[in-house]
């Protein structure tokens, strides 16, 4: 598949249609007449004005309307002497524009635009649905299947074409990945997020950004966008032994995350993830974060997801700034009753999103093997929660690989990410939940309807099938298919189970079909679905 990284079917500006650079910027027009753009797509408006002493602190809001909604989306400077203001129409219909500013020659700028009804692949943003679940805004659930490439944006073009390439073949919905470069990780590029002040490696002006390295990264959230996966954009890490973008003071830190949701928050596809191992940043506290995540929200009109990644001590996910829990512990997932814990702590969607990688490194945190990553996965659904996925399996020594550099993926778990999502979009909406969760039923789905039991690295001969009591009284007919999670194949089994009630009163089976027979070997999984 050959893919074009265009911003073509995400933006429209006064100038639609015009030329965007392969994986850099281009300067559009201010918008002269109405265009059109569909519900939760990306308008953008280019505007010119020379002579601003600091053209970064230059305030500049677009103040768009439709009857009475207003909403205030924060501009930014984009080099030369452009301007840009981006809006995310969240209903269809005419909308007006104005810019307000204290640059003269933007002040008062007007226009006015079209939303016009989405696209098939265009289902708008993700946000949380009953507590523990995600759904795009038309409703349609969103099951997460997420990878981590951290530094696949700091690439040649040629790498970041490949790992678009790769991703337009994989199960993959989501991606983590950082802002800032990591020293740890090899570019061959030139480009830095600040303009330079000297010849060190930290001397910059952290009143400067450089243009060009923000314009790839929204060419690179742009085409993440066309391939229908969430940019999960980590502001800030601590794996920076060169450049000193850890150690900012907090002004720099906030005129930073200003610049960076001024110029992501529109982008329909886009989460934000505060830091990735955040207790590992010695230079911010808890309350610096606090401050940090209040300044997303406040900067954000559309409120698009927001969460903070740890390494061994968790932030409280519970404050109102959090919208979903991002954690990493790979003990976790190693059966669904310790991952169903942290939602019921939290009672918001959890993902972990690190436990460990498949992959062949000496490094613990890298040398999980494909089944051991699947079955993170499966423990993770069964508990109501979800699961991240990477791989550091490096083609010869000294190469990159997949969690650092993107590329290709070479594990064995991605074709069994796949079959899992398959089983996902075919199982209940919004998502799996934890059946009789606290007394080790190990049973995930919708009680009376649907359930889901995985037996990971155990090989039983057969199960018992035996209902919890929720939701059945007697009667209910059920279908079973036994599902091999490694090899990707589903067995229906012939005829119907019917319920009856077992001599304890917990439980319902059917008396002429108590067990389920399994084939001995591991990655086995039951599906228990009731006929209408």
């Amino acid at each position: 598949m050959k893919l074009t990284m265009t911003r073509r079917s995400v933006v429209a500006s006064g100038a639609a249609g015009a030329a965007w650079a392969a994986l850099g910027g281009g300067a559009a027009r201010a918008a002269s007449q109405a265009v059109q753009v569909e519900q939760w797509g990306l308008f953008e408006t280019a505007l010119t004005a020379p002579g601003a002493p600091e053209p970064f602190r230059t305030a500049v809001t677009g103040v768009f309307t439709q009857g009475e909604t207003t909403v205030r989306a924060p501009g930014f400077y984009d080099g030369g002497d452009v301007y840009r203001i981006r809006f995310s129409p969240p209903t269809p219909g005419a909308w007006r524009w104005r810019v307000e500013s204290d640059l003269k020659a933007l002040n008062g700028q007007e226009g006015r635009f079209e939303a016009i009804a989405p696209s098939s692949g265009n289902h708008g943003p993700v946000a949380v649905q009953d507590d523990y679940h995600f759904a795009y805004a038309d409703g349609a659930p969103f099951r997460q299947i997420g990878t981590t490439s951290y530094g696949w944006t700091h690439q040649p073009e040629a790498r970041r074409r490949q790992t678009l390439e790769t991703l337009a073949a994989s199960p993959f919905n989501k991606l983590r990945m950082l802002v800032f470069p990591n020293a740890t990780i090899a570019t061959n590029e030139a480009l830095s997020p600040y303009e330079k002040t000297g010849p060190g490696p930290r001397d910059w002006d952290f009143t400067r950004f450089n243009p060009a390295y923000f314009q790839r990264l929204d060419a690179c959230v742009a085409a993440l966008c066309d391939l229908g996966i969430q940019a999960d954009v980590i502001l800030f890490h601590p794996y920076d032994e060169t450049f000193g973008f850890e150690e900012m003071a907090a002004e720099a830190d906030d005129h930073y995350v200003r610049y960076v949701v001024a110029r992501l928050a529109a982008y329909r596809n886009v989460w934000w993830s505060l830091a990735n191992e955040f207790d590992l940043l010695k230079t911010k506290t808890d309350s610096d974060f606090d401050r940090l995540f209040q300044l997303v929200q406040s900067q954000d009109p559309y409120g698009r997801l927001r969460s903070i990644h740890n390494w061994r001590r968790l932030y409280d996910h519970g404050k109102p700034w959090v919208t979903h829990a991002s954690i990493q512990n790979g003990s976790a997932v190693l059966d669904d009753v310790r991952a169903e814990t942290y939602r019921s702590v939290w009672r918001k969607p959890v993902i972990f999103d690190e436990i460990c990688y498949e992959g062949s490194l000496e490094d613990r945190w890298g040398d999980l093997t494909g089944p051991e990553m699947v079955r993170g996965f499966w423990h993770g659904l069964i508990g109501g929660t979800y699961v991240g996925h990477s791989e550091c399996l490096p083609r010869h020594k000294g190469d990159g690989f997949w969690l650092g550099e993107g590329g290709e993926l070479r594990g064995k778990s991605a074709p069994r990410l796949a079959f899992l999502r398959s089983i996902m979009e075919a199982g209940p909406t919004p998502g799996v939940e934890p059946i009789d969760k606290w007394w080790e039923q190990h049973l995930g789905g919708v009680a009376g309807q649907y359930y889901l039991r995985y037996f990971g690295d155990a090989a039983p001969t057969e199960w018992a099938l035996d209902l919890p009591r929720d939701e059945i009284t007697g009667g209910e007919r059920f279908r079973v298919d036994v599902i091999d999670t490694w090899n990707m194949t589903i067995e229906a089994l012939p005829g119907e189970f019917v319920m009856a009630a077992k001599e304890t009163k917990y439980f319902f089976h059917d008396p002429a079909r108590p067990t389920v027979a399994l084939p001995g070997r591991p990655w086995m999984a039951v599906r228990v679905t009731r006929l209408a």
